[in-house]
Formats: C-alpha cells, structure tokens, sequence
C-alpha cells in the first residue's frame, strides 16, 4: 500500500503541479483574450440571466438557475472553508492573489464548458439531456478528429466515474464526519447512517430532484456562511486595509514567519494559490459542464454566461471573505497544540470564533451543509461518466453503490482513496482541456453572433 501510495503521490505531483496548473492557466488566458475580455466585462449580464423569469427556457430538465445552483453545490464546500485555509497556511496571504488570478481567467474556461456542454449534448432513452465533457469530445472534436474524439471521451468518462467516489463522497463524508464529531460530539457512524439516508432520497429522483434540493439548500447556506463572515469582518473591519495589503504584499514577496505561521516563498503562494483556487471553483476540470448541459435554455451563449457566475462567486465572493476573516482576525498566526501553525479547516474554525461566540458552530454546520450538497452535485457527475461508459440502465447500481459509500466513508481513514481520486480529478482536466483548445474557435464564433444578436457587440 505504501508503495502505491508513493505512485499515487509521483502522479499527483504532474496532475496538480506546476505544468498542469499552467495550463489551466494558459487556456484561461487564450480563452479570455478570444473572448474579448467577455467573462470580466458581462458580469452583470449574467446575474440579469440568472434572475430573468421572463427568459424563454428552451429544451432540457432543469431551470438554469438550478443548473446554476447544482454546479455550485458540487464546488462550494470543503474548499471553500479548509482549501483557502490551506493555501493561507501553506503560501501565505499572498496564495489569495493568485486565487483571484486563476478565477478571473477560469470564468472564461468556465464559460466555454457550458457552452460546449449545450450545443453537443444529447438525449438519451428516458428523454433526459445528457452532456459535458465526454460528449462535447466525442460530438465535437470527433466531428473532425473521430479517433481523437471517441478517446479524450472515454478518458475522462473513466476519470471522472471513478474520480467522484473520492473527492465527491469520500472525502466530503469523512470531513463532515470529522467536523460533527469535534464540534457535537455525533458519532461517525451515525453521520453515516443519516447522510446514507439523505443521500439515497435525493439522488434516487436523479437530475430533478438534485436540481430542486441544491436550489433550496446552496442559497441559503451561503447566505449564512457569508452573512456570518461579513458580519466578523466588519467587527474587524479596521483590520481589513492591512489584510489587503497583506495579500499584495506578499503575492510578489516571500511571507515572512510570525507567531504560528512558518513563512513562505512566493513560489509557494502562486503555487498552493492556484492549486486551491482551481480545486475550489474545478474551472477547467470539465465537471461543472455537466450540470449545465441539462438545462432548459435555448442558446448555449446564455448558460455559457450563467454557469461562469459559478467561478465568479465560489472563488471571488466566498473564498475572498473566508479569506479576510482569517487574515483580520489574526488566526493565521496562531499556534495550535502541537505548537504548529493552524490549517484546513481548523483555522477557518479559528478565525470564526476569534470574532463571534459560536462561531466555531457556524464553520461546522456550514461545512456539513456544503459537504452534503457537494455529494449531490458529484452524484450526478459520476453518474452520467457511468452512463457514457456503460449503460442507462445500470444507473441504479450506481446509486446504490454511491449510497452505499457514503456510508461506509464516514468511519474510515481514506488517505489512499483520497489521492487515487485526487489524481483521477485532476487528471479529467486534461482531455478536458484538449477538447476546448479543439472547439474554442466554434465557442468564439457563437459568442460574436449572440452579442451581436442582442446588440451588444464584443468589440
């Protein structure tokens, strides 16, 4: 087992190091610059989408506000609360920057998922709409390349099924276990037995009912989440210039130590910042276009511009104000018991209840939330990667498979699950990434014809 784990670990090294992290970040950037700057200038178009009752929906199963929410409910989570900290503890608070830097240039990636995600999707027998990744290969780039195309698809179908067992249920579960059992004292195998439980009830009803829940849930626990951290920082708020000015800092200069916090290299801060930024919003990963291939819209340009609000406000919303209430109530420099700087989860813990009474309650309760909805969203994920690879009607074994894991997951140490899956998951992002370099000049060419449509040009 050790020695698979050190292959694990050789493997994960490419599929979140710095080559692979730079090209995400490459795409990003061909993307935007294609897009004329689009993601960063439309912002508030998309919210005015988002919230149009009066939009014609077109063809597919879900509103695009759920697709919207059942997106978010698989990347707002555990990253959010533990993946800022990490980056925090690990690169400092100049890892924040690179953050925001990764996210700017991810909404374009993000945009041209979905939109490859709706024009190449497909229905299937039971007249459900079903796309992402592995069907915009197959369709798109095998449009030209066949071989290439049936490929890239079967390969990241393969990632992603076997990908979303761990860092959509394995994980999520076992932290959520963690957290309740600190905090409420509930026993792991009960937290087993009820997300089991919940977890079979929703994704039983498949897209629609995990569409209905994530749109009722996802809203509200971020309202909480973020009211609670608006809240602290602004009992800190004379806190907050300093902060900021932490973040640029040291962005372009080494964090030196202080207190619990051990100092880091700017290296470390572009690195453990981009790595945590693209795990939290999965912007290039391929995941999200999942979700929004079900939507009911007629223009892959309209959900394209909705489903980049995903990275807009995971990274650039949530992550900046975990961020700031760590950094303005000083908790990134404390020390814990074994005289080590705080990280994960534990130091957003901190930096909570640093400010408020009970504020330790709120990261806890907010993580469990975030980590239940996150196992919903990765359901369906894996579930249409087991579709692509087998059959629709194997899907209810997949379920039972996937409920069964969730409880089996909260009571046990999962290390070598998690960096199987953490590898697989970053190793999606690479036929992934293919497959939108193949058909950016298709996803350019319907954006220029959309704004120019509405009457607003690109240029």
């Amino acid at each position: 087992m050790e020695r698979l784990n050190t292959v694990i670990d050789s493997v994960n090294a490419f599929a979140w190091g710095p080559p692979m992290l730079g090209i995400l970040g490459v795409t990003g950037v061909l993307l935007t610059l294609g897009l004329v700057f689009m993601p960063w200038r439309r912002v508030g178009y998309g919210f005015q989408l988002l919230f149009d009752r009066s939009a014609p929906e077109g063809e597919g199963e879900v509103k695009p506000f759920n697709a919207l929410m059942t997106a978010l409910s698989a990347t707002v989570g555990t990253g959010n609360i533990a993946g800022v900290a990490t980056a925090i503890a690990l690169g400092g608070p100049g890892a924040i920057f690179y953050m925001w830097l990764i996210a700017l240039f991810g909404m374009a990636t993000k945009y041209a998922e979905a939109v490859c995600a709706v024009t190449y999707r497909e229905v299937d027998r039971s007249g459900n709409y079903v796309g992402g990744p592995m069907y915009y290969l197959r369709n798109g780039v095998g449009a030209f390349a066949p071989e290439l195309g049936k490929w890239l698809g079967l390969a990241f179908a393969v990632f992603g099924a076997i990908a979303a067992f761990g860092i959509g249920n394995a994980v999520q579960v076992n932290s959520m276990a963690a957290a309740l059992v600190a905090s409420f004292g509930v026993p792991p195998w009960l937290t087993g037995v009820i997300v089991a439980a919940l977890v079979g009830v929703v994704v039983i009803g498949g897209i629609r009912r995990i569409a209905e829940v994530a749109g009722r849930l996802v809203p509200a626990m971020i309202v909480l989440y973020l009211g609670a951290a608006v809240l602290i920082i602004l009992i800190n708020i004379t806190a907050v210039p300093a902060a900021i000015g932490l973040i640029f800092t040291h962005a372009f200069t080494p964090a030196a130590a202080t207190g619990g916090f051990a100092g880091a290299a700017v290296a470390a801060a572009i690195r453990f910042g981009v790595a945590r930024g693209v795990f939290s919003n999965e912007s290039g990963l391929g995941s999200a276009a999942i979700a929004h291939a079900a939507a009911q819209t007629n223009s892959p340009v309209r959900q394209g511009v909705i489903a980049m609000l995903g990275t807009f406000i995971d990274t650039l919303v949530v992550c900046t104000l975990t961020a700031l209430v760590i950094l303005t109530s000083g908790a990134w420099t404390m020390t814990g018991a074994d005289g080590g700087g705080l990280t994960g989860a534990v130091l957003t813990s901190a930096g909570f209840q640093n400010s408020i009474a009970g504020g330790q309650y709120i990261v806890t309760i907010a993580l469990a939330v975030f980590a239940f909805t996150t196992i919903l969203g990765w359901s369906y994920y894996g579930e249409r990667c087991w579709q692509y690879l087998f059959s629709e009607r194997s899907l209810l074994v997949y379920r039972a498979l996937w409920v069964l894991a969730a409880l089996t997951f909260a009571n046990v140490k999962v290390n070598l699950v998690w960096n199987l899956a953490d590898t697989l998951n970053g190793l999606m992002a690479i036929p992934n990434l293919i497959g939108l370099l193949l058909l950016a000049p298709m996803v350019f060419k319907v954006t220029r014809e959309y704004f120019e449509s509405i009457g607003r040009p690109l240029a």
